[in-house]
């Protein structure tokens, strides 16, 4: 088994504004320590992949900040997507490369912006995955064991069919959409469920298949790009690729439909730093559960997260409040409503407010 490391990195991480912006997204920056998400996700990946096994899909602005970020990966491993088209497009661009460059290849494919603490059991789980991909056909996806009724993550249903305890993997029932309160509290309940993560293995002959069986209008675009492993964002194949695919996510494209799906259940110490509420529960905490960062002064205030900027943020008698201060841009907002914080971006794109996004 040859195994290559797929890192989707091309998101813009809008639910992190203001810290987040178009020209530094998400994945580039540092919220613990000196290493960005990005070039953590690669240090994660160092005993399982050498760089030169790597690849990085990203959006064309983003290439040479990626390549800067990541230099051990090679330049040619820097694959640039003209314009952003979700998962299961920047997984067939990948898919498409290696089945130039080795195509009896393995792929684990994983988001470049999450953070996990259990380095050794990660390690343990991507082994079994890996293991489980190698059956012709197989989609095997990660999930990651609930530890509380979350209503921010979709969820996978899977087959305790072995109830012995090891990591394994297990067929997959169905999957689930975001739900409320009371469905993810059956969910947690059920015991056979799990957060989904955004992490798969297969072969890539599996993953082509798949494409074109569920989605082959994706996969008839990318046919082209197979025939160069050279393929970059300024051939007119890729650019035309990416004119003509829908914008569709891998779960919603795919792993819905397939059949032989299969899901590894785990517990790493994942977060998918999604919003500045997961970004909070990472941070240590003083006696009142506020995380503070920065020239912060605080009276009769609890559970709020502060980055404070070159001013002096002073809370007084507040609960629950997430507030970003930079020089152009000022977020306050409730610890329950850190989506939301999208939605200021789209408005702010729609209003032309480049200045600000």
């Amino acid at each position: 088994m040859t195994l290559y490391a797929v890192i989707m990195a091309g998101g813009v991480g809008s639910r992190f504004w203001p810290r987040s912006r178009k020209a530094s997204p998400k994945q580039f920056l540092r919220f613990s320590g000196d290493r960005s998400l990005i070039q953590t996700t690669m240090d994660r990946l160092a005993p399982i992949v050498p760089p030169e096994r790597v690849l990085v899909v990203t959006h064309a602005r983003y290439a040479e900040h990626t390549q800067q970020q990541l230099p051990d990966v090679p330049p040619e491993n820097i694959l640039a997507e003209p314009i952003a088209r979700n998962t299961a497009p920047c997984i067939a661009f990948a898919a498409a490369h290696l089945a130039a460059r080795a195509p009896d290849a393995t792929m684990l494919v994983l988001p470049a912006d999450h953070v996990i603490k259990d380095q050794q059991t990660f390690e343990h789980v991507v082994a079994i995955a890996a293991q489980k991909a190698q059956s012709p056909g197989a989609l095997v996806t990660i999930g990651i064991e609930p530890t509380h009724p979350e209503t921010g993550y979709g969820y996978i249903q899977y087959d305790i069919d072995d109830e012995s305890g090891e990591v394994a993997a297990h067929p997959v029932l169905t999957f689930a959409e975001k739900p409320d309160q009371a469905t993810a509290e059956r969910f947690v309940d059920s015991g056979d469920f799990v957060w989904n993560s955004g992490m798969f293995a297969w072969r890539v002959d599996s993953i082509q298949a798949a494409l074109a069986t569920h989605l082959p209008e994706v996969a008839k675009t990318f046919a082209p790009v197979a025939a160069s492993s050279d393929a970059s964002q300024d051939d007119e194949v890729v650019v035309q690729a990416y004119a003509d695919c829908p914008s569709i996510s891998i779960d919603y494209g795919i792993m819905e439909r397939a059949g032989d799906v299969w899901c590894v259940p785990a517990s790493f110490g994942w977060n998918d730093v999604g919003d500045w509420r997961a970004f909070a529960d990472l941070q240590e905490t003083d006696s009142q559960g506020n995380a503070l960062q920065g020239d912060v002064l605080i009276h009769a205030s609890a559970r709020c997260c502060v980055e404070a900027g070159e001013r002096t943020v002073a809370l007084v008698g507040v609960n629950d409040l997430i507030i970003v201060d930079t020089p152009d841009a000022l977020l306050v907002c409730h610890r329950d409503q850190a989506q939301g914080v999208k939605n200021i971006v789209n408005h702010l794109s729609i209003n032309d407010r480049d200045d600000v996004i």
